[in-house]
């Protein structure tokens, strides 16, 4: 038990909340309703995902964090088309979203989201700062971007999906090592996010370039002997990648996870506070929450509180 204990406190857990919340949204049906006929599927489900890993983990160090910079992020200055491709949240689950981080609130969990960063930033940041404190992080998200924080002792976590990845391992999922997938993503671009890239590079010739180079510097101080990489068209890199050379740098400032944002608002200890249940019945009454939620915010309460 010792031992358990001393693993809890080494490590911390950071989560990537909309993954989680999107994938409630879209895979439980929308008749779980308020009392004023509002959708509240997000809602339950990303409720429930986060009652069960907390009872299933009981983790020392926690955050849970919270986009809000969809359209006002750093990254738009930079290139304004940055995720202009995906279609607005619709109202009602930008409602279950608000639901969502009081709920974590009151839950007693450290939440955090920022107008200017994207939470793969507050979490590249909390990672450093655990890394600073001696704590190794298990990164819980579906996102690729997010594996490139990805250090040994590290764990990517797809929870719902691939399971448990360490650093050894990321290669065999995304196709390059974590320190390489900033500079993979800014070559082959990123349609979801959508991040040009360089034109006529895919993922494939990304990888075997960057297996090749190891990085994108490398690759520039080889751009006279690129088409000796084993691809198709390699004998056509080296003018791709001069023609687009400002495209490349651009998509590269967009691929790489900001790691140093000021955390004076929040306890960057990322400890468990006492559940406010008085509070948690109160949103579940409003919302008309039924009683598997309840009970469980009740058994939670129960194996937290505080002397």
């Amino acid at each position: 038990m010792a031992s358990d204990s001393f693993k809890r406190s080494k490590m911390q857990y950071l989560i990537d909340a909309s993954v989680y919340v999107f994938r409630a949204h879209y895979s439980i049906p929308e008749d779980i309703m308020d009392g004023d006929g509002n959708p509240m599927n997000a809602f339950y489900g990303f409720s429930r995902f986060v009652g069960d890993f907390i009872e299933r983990i009981n983790p020392k160090h926690i955050a849970i964090l919270f986009d809000e910079s969809l359209e006002s992020s750093f990254r738009n200055e930079i290139y304004p088309e940055y995720k202009a491709n995906r279609d607005p949240a619709p109202p009602e689950l930008k409602r279950q979203f608000v639901h969502c981080k009081k709920f974590v609130d009151l839950l007693g969990i450290t939440n955090w989201s920022h107008p200017r960063y994207e939470a793969d930033d507050l979490i590249g940041t909390l990672a450093r700062i655990g890394r600073e404190k001696g704590r190794a992080s298990t990164i819980i998200s579906r996102d690729k971007d997010l594996a490139q924080l990805i250090q040994k002792g590290d764990i990517y976590w797809d929870y719902t999906g691939k399971g448990k990845i360490g650093y050894e391992e990321i290669p065999d999922f995304f196709g390059v090592k974590p320190e390489q997938i900033a500079d993979f993503l800014a070559l082959a671009g990123d349609s979801i996010d959508n991040i040009p890239g360089v034109p006529g590079i895919g993922k494939k010739t990304a990888a075997a370039l960057l297996e090749r180079f190891g990085n994108l510097k490398n690759i520039h101080l080889n751009i006279d002997n690129l088409s000796d990489v084993n691809v198709r068209g390699s004998k056509t890199l080296r003018s791709k990648l001069n023609e687009h050379s400002e495209k490349l740098e651009v998509s590269r400032k967009l691929t790489a996870i900001y790691c140093d944002i000021e955390t004076e608002n929040i306890d960057s200890e990322l400890n468990l506070k006492a559940v406010d249940l008085e509070g948690i019945t109160k949103l579940f009454d409003s919302l008309q929450i039924g009683t598997a939620l309840r009970k469980q915010a009740e058994r939670i309460s129960e194996t937290r509180k505080l002397p």
